[in-house]
């Protein structure tokens, strides 16, 4: 089963719990986070729930930077929760390391497609 941690969360980049709360998407993250602790990391990605990232050492085209506290050699991973808002982090094992908090979609920005 996948367990989410917070330690390396970045408090200084995306958005925190309060904004995520006055957005009406936080309760949504939790519940999805819930539903995603009875799965397996095969499953998750399988079903891509949560995609991973080529291995890159950050995307090419973001806002975000990445942090001093993560380790340059981390596969990176998005889970989308509703519509364009996603939590991103890494795998370490069956642990999902939640990074950033990514309302606007803007750790991997790429262009829209049919628009």
């Amino acid at each position: 089963m996948i367990v989410f941690s917070f330690k390396d969360f970045d408090r200084g980049q995306g958005q925190d719990f309060a904004e995520w709360e006055s957005e009406k998407i936080l309760a949504a993250l939790c519940k999805k986070l819930a539903g995603i602790s009875q799965l397996t990391v095969p499953q998750v990605l399988n079903q891509r729930i949560i995609k991973l990232y080529s291995k890159v050492k950050f995307p090419p085209n973001t806002k975000f930077t990445h942090p001093k506290h993560v380790a340059d050699d981390v596969v990176w991973a998005s889970m989308h929760i509703q519509r364009k808002e996603c939590v991103i982090g890494y795998f370490e094992s069956n642990i999902f390391q939640i990074v950033f908090l990514d309302k606007d979609h803007e750790f991997w920005i790429s262009k829209k497609k049919n628009t």
